[in-house]
C-alpha cells in the first residue's frame, strides 16, 4: 500500500491557488482512476483505489500548509507505512510552469508544507516537485502562491494533470521515467512527423517563340535576293 498526499489549504477560497496545485494532482487521479468518495480522517480528506495493481491511498491535510504533517503522520502510522511509501505532490517555485520533477529524500527547501512533513515523518519520502515559478522578489512570494493560476496559465496547467494521471500507475509501480515521459507527452508532445513539404512546383516552360508573318509578294521576295 502506498500513500500518495497532495499538498494545499483547505476551502473554496484556496482551491485554485498556486499553493493547491498538490490538491489538483491527487482531485484529478481520484476522477479518472475511479477511487471511493473523499471522506474525512486524519484531519484531511481520504480516499482508496488502485493504480496499476497497487493499492493506493490519497490524503488531501486539512491542517492548512503549515501543519500538513500531522494529518500525514496520523495516516502513515494508522496503515503502518514508511516514509519510502508516501509520496507528496507540491508546488515548486524554483521550477518554471508546468515543469515536473521527482526527487526522493533531501530537504525542505523552505517550504512550509514539506517543513512540517519533516518534523513528523522525517525527510525519506518521495516528491513530486510540480513547477509553478517565481515571482521574481523573495516579498511577493506569499501573495503569489495564495493567487489563483491565471486564465492564459489554464492550458499548461490541464495538460500537466492529465499527464500526471496519464503516469500515475507507474509512480505507484516505481518507474519514475515513465511516469515523467507520460507528463511530457502530454505538456510537451512531439511533433507529428506524418506531415511532408508541399511538392515543387515545376516552372512553366517558356512559350516558343514566333516570327512575324511575311505578306511579301514574291517578286518583292525575289527583288530581295538580289540587293
Amino acid at each position: 500500500m502506498q500513500l500518495f498526499v497532495g499538498l494545499g489549504n483547505p476551502g473554496a477560497k484556496y482551491a485554485r491557488t498556486r499553493h493547491n496545485i498538490g490538491f489538483m494532482a491527487v482531485d484529478r487521479i481520484a476522477e479518472d482512476h475511479g477511487f471511493s468518495p473523499w471522506k474525512a480522517k486524519f484531519q484531511g480528506q481520504i480516499t482508496e483505489g488502485r493504480l496499476g495493481g497497487d493499492k493506493v491511498l490519497l490524503l488531501k491535510p486539512e491542517t492548512f500548509m503549515n501543519l500538513s504533517g500531522q494529518s500525514v503522520g496520523e495516516a502513515m502510522r494508522f496503515y503502518k507505512l514508511t516514509p519510502a511509501d508516501v509520496t507528496v505532490f507540491h508546488d515548486e517555485l524554483d521550477l518554471a510552469p508546468g515543469k515536473i520533477r521527482l526527487k526522493q529524500g533531501g530537504g525542505h527547501a523552505g517550504h512550509n508544507g514539506l517543513r512540517s512533513i519533516h518534523a513528523h515523518i522525517g525527510e525519506a519520502y518521495r516528491r513530486v516537485r510540480l513547477g509553478i515559478g517565481h515571482p521574481g522578489r523573495k516579498e511577493a512570494v506569499s501573495g503569489y502562491v495564495l493567487h489563483d493560476f491565471a486564465k492564459a496559465e489554464e492550458e499548461w496547467l490541464d495538460n500537466l494533470m492529465r499527464g500526471i494521471s496519464d503516469g500515475a500507475g507507474d509512480l505507484a509501480r516505481g518507474d519514475g521515467p515513465k511516469f515523467l515521459n507520460a507528463v511530457a507527452l502530454r505538456v510537451a508532445p512531439p511533433r507529428s512527423s506524418t506531415s511532408r513539404p508541399a511538392p515543387a512546383t515545376q516552372a512553366t516552360p517558356p512559350a516558343p517563340k514566333t516570327e512575324p508573318e511575311d505578306t511579301r509578294s514574291p517578286l518583292q521576295r525575289l527583288a530581295e535576293k538580289f540587293k
